[in-house]
């Protein structure tokens, strides 16, 4: 009923629009002559009849009266446009052909185009002015927030933070200026909110205007553009809120509201990923989907990216049944479209892992699961060798003989030149897929990165709850640097990797910057609200067993060469002792669960000579 009626209104208003343009045309076409002749009012009634029907009924045609022009923009224009031509094209023609047949006279030519003229000018006006009152009348007396906010970054993504808050009606602050650091934007003005200055005068202008807030309006910023711009801001004591980056839009890791709390993922300043949809669902849509470790970081997060795909099955395989359950229940509210079957299994367990492949006989295995702790596995080295190379295997030849098409097992930088127990099984777990390769149908490929920044175990949780806490935050050493991605870019960039699979490769994702760890967990606590070493101490606790001060993303023998993608290369593939690996295998099922952890250290060192931990006592036969 209101759109009937606000629809009558407007179409209303349009009439005496149209007989307006419509003897306004007419009047100044003849003005030099005095008025309108006599002889050429009987054409001025047809055109203003004929017009007024015609150019409601266009108009209706081309949804002008469904649209909100209060926030009209250059489309609705175009729309205004293409309706008053057709309007005054088929206005003109009517009567053209009506005065041929009642020897009347035509409308001039001049009459016709200050018609298109009037009528551009006083449709687009009319619907153009209320979004003029609606910004620069009404929205003064909306008694939003008084907060003063500034926005950093006059670009695309800085007129979107504005509007964003006009959208609110201005609950969540008032932009009252922008910074950008391009010289031809400044003092000008932009949705009419001024440029104040550059980053340099970010204090000034947080001062000079009572500043509450600050947005950082910057996707394509370096992360240490963001932590200098961070720095500043804390310094002056004002909130601090940032825009998304494309990565984040694309991976739907925000909701509608855009606008949100800087994170440490802000700070590493990484460019989005991005992803070949085409190529991707061309291996995973309509397959048997396996992603083991599924409830797992990494494993989780994969299976939410898989399910963009439409596999046909997708099956969640894990130990814990917990996080399985939790996964698989999340994924049936987001997308419950698609066949999920959850399977609780060991992968150590080779009778269950063969049994269950050969129940669902998968197109596609994403291999998660592994022990990833590196102090833990120092204490327990013979449960790394058993669940990351046995698993593996296990995984791997139940693969093979259902004939898998691609096998994707997920490795870390900790396996290049490793100095861990954890490091070691994972860098055999790279040559044992890479050996069943030469042999097997099946497309087996490894995917080597670093960190992942909020997975279990990572520093981030950790630092969160020592900050909590009130500190200290320990820190190993002052030189430890790590690199780090977020879980959405990283598993993104693994089914990528997939796609690309033609067999026996190990993938590399470009990382970008190795990160200080104590850099981190500085910011970490400003972004808490926290000045470090003053509100929270950091602690340097020690290297700790099997850790080493930088990671590597290849070995010395080791080069790349480049994929298709900008951030995924292929390690040059070593020579690999597959004697020497089905010894190793068959030693730990012999015997696994009693190797002492000299003898476990030995075992890997026999397919990793450069393994340097270094032991005496022989591996017992």
């Amino acid at each position: 009923m209101l759109f009937r009626k606000r629809t009558l209104i407007l179409m209303l208003i349009d009439a005496m629009l149209i007989n307006l343009a419509a003897f306004g045309s007419f009047y100044l076409r003849f003005e030099v002559v005095g008025g309108i002749p006599i002889e050429y009012y009987r054409t001025y009634y047809h055109t203003a009849i004929v017009a007024t029907i015609l150019y409601i009924a266009v108009f209706y045609v081309f949804g002008l009266y469904n649209r909100i022009w209060q926030y009209a923009s250059t489309g609705e224009l175009l729309s205004v446009v293409y309706a008053v031509t057709v309007g005054t094209g088929g206005t003109v023609a009517i009567v053209y052909f009506y005065s041929l047949s009642q020897a009347g006279l035509r409308i001039p030519h001049t009459a016709a185009i200050l018609l298109w003229l009037a009528m551009v000018f006083l449709i687009g006006g009319s619907r153009f002015s209320w979004r003029i009152l609606q910004e620069n009348v009404f929205d003064r007396h909306v008694p939003g927030s008084q907060k003063q906010v500034l926005i950093v970054g006059a670009g695309d993504a800085g007129v979107l933070a504005a509007r964003e808050l006009k959208n609110r009606n201005y609950r969540d602050g008032r932009p009252v200026g922008f910074i950008d650091d391009a010289l031809e934007k400044q003092k000008f003005r932009l949705l009419g909110i001024p440029v104040l200055g550059t980053r340099k005068d970010i204090a000034r202008v947080v001062k000079g205007h009572n500043i509450d807030e600050v947005i950082i309006a910057m996707p394509s910023a370096s992360g240490d553009s963001v932590r200098e711009i961070v720095q500043i801001c804390e310094k002056s004591g004002v909130d601090l809120k940032i825009m998304p980056g494309v990565y984040d839009i694309i991976s739907g890791d925000i909701n509608v509201n855009p606008i949100r709390q800087v994170q440490v993922e802000d700070l590493l300043g990484r460019d989005p990923v991005s992803v070949d949809l085409e190529e991707v669902a061309g291996y995973v849509t309509g397959e048997t989907v396996f992603i083991t470790g599924a409830g797992g970081s990494i494993g989780s997060e994969i299976c939410r990216q898989i399910t963009k795909f439409n596999p046909r099955q997708l099956v969640l395989l894990g130990h814990g049944e917990n996080s399985i359950f939790d996964i698989e229940q999340e994924l049936r509210t987001e997308h419950p479209g698609i066949d999920y079957i959850t399977e609780i299994l060991d992968i150590k367990d080779r009778e269950k892992v063969f049994l269950v492949f050969e129940r669902y006989k998968p197109g596609v295995v994403f291999h998660a699961a592994a022990h990833k702790h590196v102090p833990l596995m120092e204490k327990n080295p013979e449960e790394a060798l058993k669940n990351n190379v046995l698993g593996t295997q296990n995984l791997a030849e139940a693969a093979d003989k259902v004939k898998v098409k691609t096998f994707v097992s997920i490795s870390t930088d900790k396996a290049v030149n490793p100095t861990s127990i954890m490091g070691a099984t994972k860098r055999t777990v790279e040559m044992l897929i890479q050996s069943l390769d030469l042999r097997s149908q099946t497309k087996f490929v490894a995917v080597r990165f670093g960190n992942v920044l909020g997975s279990r175990g990572s520093v981030i949780p950790t630092f969160k709850r020592q900050i909590a806490n009130g500190g200290p935050v320990t820190v190993t050493h002052p030189d430890m640097v790590r690199f780090f991605m977020t879980i959405p870019e990283a598993t993104q960039l693994v089914i990528q990797a997939g796609a690309m699979a033609q067999g026996g490769e190990i993938f590399i994702l470009d990382m970008g910057k190795p990160v200080k760890i104590v850099d981190l967990a500085k910011d970490l606590i400003r972004l808490s609200g926290f000045e470090p070493e003053v509100d929270i101490k950091i602690q340097f606790t020690g290297i700790r067993p099997g850790e080493k001060l930088y990671e590597e993303l290849l070995t010395t023998e080791e080069g790349t060469t480049s994929t298709r993608h900008s951030r995924i290369f292929v390690a040059k593939p070593n020579l690999i002792d597959v004697k020497l690996l089905e010894e190793l295998t068959h030693i730990v099922r012999e015997r696994g669960s009693y190797l002492t952890r000299d003898e476990v250290i030995e075992l890997l060192q026999t397919v990793i000579p450069s393994f340097r931990q270094k032991v005496s006592k022989a591996v017992a036969r």
